[in-house]
């Protein structure tokens, strides 16, 4: 049975979905970040053979969150694609497809990776937006936001909510070790991270420190550890 978590914060509702995504109920809007659509078709233009199935599978698991959910509106926290080289035509026709068949508003926040080739993308006609976007309660960047450094004794009448650094946690036994994708809250310096929405994308270890909570994702329930 699918679980999700929820965080309320300052009244908004927060699901953390173990497909790796947000939906904030009172905007009713998706949220998720770092999907590396083409990563496949980037090492395969270097002779790697990795199979094409990854883009199929991620944007199955988007269209599964925008049935479920029903979302006005779907932000993208940057790193929709890979890199130029994985834009081919078969994974623009891919995300094309995608938007044909959902008809929803999306917002596409440029990462770090694909502000390289911005103006392909703008061909496409995908909207790109350069800054973070502000939303009700919530500041939506590609990159952590670091409110200590404007104002050490601020509180953040806001939460960053980002993604960039794909987030895991390792869990240890006696007899095995696992590593796990994870939501990474924060919740002393107003932050949560998203994991990356990619199946093929490496993740950052995190450590948690007092205050913070990683909430891990295993096959389809969200776990907190704190």
């Amino acid at each position: 049975m699918t679980t999700f978590q929820v965080i309320d914060f300052l009244g908004d509702r927060i699901l953390l979905l173990p497909e790796r995504a947000v939906f904030l109920e009172s905007a009713s809007t998706l949220l998720l970040s770092d999907v590396h659509l083409g990563k496949a078709e980037t090492f395969q233009s270097f002779g790697i053979p990795i199979p094409n199935l990854i883009n199929q599978s991620i944007l199955g698991r988007l269209q599964k969150l925008c049935l479920q959910h029903s979302p006005k509106r779907l932000i993208i926290l940057g790193d929709l694609f890979h890199s130029a080289r994985g834009l081919v035509n078969e994974v623009v026709d891919q995300w094309q497809g995608f938007l044909e068949s959902n008809p929803i508003q999306v917002q596409f926040l440029l990462g770090n990776h694909d502000r390289r080739f911005t103006k392909r993308l703008e061909a496409m006609g995908i909207e790109c937006v350069t800054a973070a976007i502000s939303l009700n309660s919530f500041i939506l960047s590609h990159e952590p936001e670091d409110f200590t450094k404007q104002d050490p004794q601020a509180s953040p009448s806001q939460l960053n909510i980002c993604g960039h650094l794909h987030p895991c946690i390792r869990l240890k036994s006696r007899l095995e070790t696992l590593r796990l994708p994870c939501f990474y809250f924060d919740r002393p310096n107003h932050q949560l991270v998203l994991p990356s929405f990619g199946d093929f994308t490496g993740g950052y270890e995190v450590s948690l420190k007092l205050g913070a909570i990683a909430y891990a994702i295993v096959e389809e329930s969200v776990i907190p550890f704190s």
